[in-house]
């Protein structure tokens, strides 16, 4: 089998929250690039990738000069073909930003098509640890709703079954502790003591500010706190990490595997959060779950459930899925949630088809 052609698309996917139908954060719409591999034998991969924002037509252009490469390779020889983009592009102008957002998306369809030629889904290939997994509600309890509507959104999702969700500190203006600490509760008396219950500072507070705010709210049962500061002050985090009782999860933000060592071996984080799109796709998901979990640490997903509930579930040491329902819209149809849980597809590598009805809607 040999990869023949490839197209990749921009899309502008429509922000909105279906999970509470809390208003949209008013930035428009997500600027995606969606990639299509195509073999000789007739087997097609998906991939997707973004975080472009301004440089999407950059990223759309490092995609399909990536995807120009593999034709004439052979698509089951994935490390093989990671090793010549590399090669070809990677050592001159990687491995962070676009370079590595590209990569990704030019590996996740690798493995839809190895799924597909095997006839398995990307789970059981990639391990098969368990056939469903977690999953924590994310993006209906931002920080810029009122104490009203964090509250209101918290009771819809608790009415839709989730038994896990996240919502955000580092609250927008100048907030003091004291607001910072209401907010928080006022979700949490809303959901009730049984839910798990995470939280996102997305890099908002120093250092000081983590361990004074996270250390006044540990009465709430915070499941984790999340990106606290910097990603990159190992240091920082890592005095955060020993002083709260309270997890702190964090590495969505980091490019390719070798930070994550860093951030590792500087005990920075309990808990080990991966993006697909910036860690390099699949492969180096796997990679960094594997390092993990030799320091006996969780990992975690970041956005894309309807892809990474494959690797989560797939790896010993997945912990929840991140359900941030961004690109659900992309799909035909995506793992279904029962009991607070996803349920893993049985289809071949992904379980993924584009409709192409939403493509044509937003193609930029």
């Amino acid at each position: 089998m040999k990869i023949t052609g490839y197209e990749a698309t921009i899309l502008n996917v429509p922000e909105d929250d279906p999970l509470a139908n809390t208003a949209a954060r008013g930035a428009g719409p997500r600027p995606v690039v969606i990639l299509r591999l195509r073999t000789d034998n007739g087997v097609e991969g998906i991939g997707v990738t973004f975080y472009g924002a301004a440089l999407t037509g950059s990223l759309h252009l490092a995609v399909e000069g990536l995807a120009a490469l593999t034709v004439g390779e052979d698509p089951l020889r994935i490390e093989k073909i990671l090793a010549k983009l590399y090669a070809g592009i990677g050592d001159s102008c990687g491995p962070g930003g676009i370079y590595m957002l590209a990569v990704s998306a030019i590996d996740i369809a690798l493995w839809d098509i190895k799924g597909k030629a095997c006839g398995q889904p990307l789970w059981k290939l990639l391990g098969g640890r368990r056939d469903r997994v977690a999953t924590y509600a994310s993006g209906s309890l931002r920080r810029n709703l009122s104490d009203g509507e964090a509250q209101r959104a918290a009771e819809v999702l608790v009415q839709k079954g989730f038994r896990e969700m996240k919502t955000q500190m580092a609250l927008p203006g100048d907030p003091t502790p004291a607001d910072e600490m209401r907010r928080v509760r006022v979700v949490r008396e809303a959901i009730g003591p049984d839910i798990k219950l995470m939280c996102d500072i997305n890099q908002r507070w120093r250092p000081e500010q983590a361990i004074d705010i996270g250390s006044r709210v540990e009465d709430v049962g915070l499941f984790w706190l999340e990106d606290v500061t910097t990603a990159d002050d190992y240091q920082g985090l890592a005095r955060v990490t020993a002083a709260l009782n309270t997890p702190v999860a964090g590495g969505e933000y980091l490019y390719g595997i070798a930070p994550f060592r860093q951030m590792i071996e500087a005990r920075s984080v309990d808990i080990v959060m991966i993006d697909i799109a910036r860690v390099g796709g699949v492969t180096s998901w796997m990679k960094v779950a594997g390092m993990a979990e030799a320091f006996n640490l969780p990992v975690v997903s970041h956005v894309m459930p309807e892809i990474l509930v494959h690797v989560v579930a797939a790896c010993a040491n997945g912990l929840t899925v991140e359900y941030m329902p961004w690109m659900l819209k992309l799909y035909e149809e995506t793992p279904a949630i029962e009991d607070g849980d996803l349920v893993l597809p049985d289809k071949p590598g992904l379980g993924l088809d584009f409709d192409e009805k939403s493509v044509a809607a937003f193609k930029a």
